[in-house]
């Protein structure tokens, strides 16, 4: 079995205890925000072992939209090097688990699309935008076949 390693953040690793521990009736929303996330358990592309950022809930209707925002930091997050590596995902969203592939959406009119949708859900992100010099990636999680 491969190793979990949770977050070295202590509130990260918290959420994530709270919401695997309760099946999903706990833990699922950011912090004092009120607003919904979800656990994407995926494998480290050094270490190879698994790793569970809980993100921003962003739907598009059945598939889920993951922002690599990073509070607007000019580094991706480690999960977007992650999910370059391996594209297969579990995504946790309240007490349903969905097996499912992720691709990174380049510019363009779907990505436009996306980011509006993941700005109406979680409006900090386009002030994380003008924070930094990258554009901020934007996968599309949809069920794997």
């Amino acid at each position: 079995m491969t190793e979990y390693i949770p977050s070295p953040r202590k509130w990260v690793a918290d959420q994530v205890e709270l919401y695997e521990g309760s099946n999903g009736a706990e833990g699922t929303t950011l912090r004092e925000t009120g607003l919904p996330v979800i656990i994407v358990t995926n494998r480290g592309w050094k270490t190879g072992a698994i790793r569970k950022p809980p993100l921003m809930k962003v739907s598009d209707g059945d598939r889920y939209v993951l922002v690599a925002s990073q509070g607007g930091s000019p580094k991706n997050p480690l999960w977007y090097h992650n999910l370059k590596a391996d594209s297969n995902v579990d995504i946790q969203d309240g007490t349903e688990v969905h097996f499912m592939e992720v691709r990174e959406v380049p510019e363009g009119q779907e990505r436009d699309r996306l980011w509006d949708i993941a700005v109406k859900a979680y409006p900090p992100y386009e002030e994380y935008q003008q924070r930094t010099n990258r554009l901020i990636p934007v996968f599309l999680a949809r069920l794997a076949d």
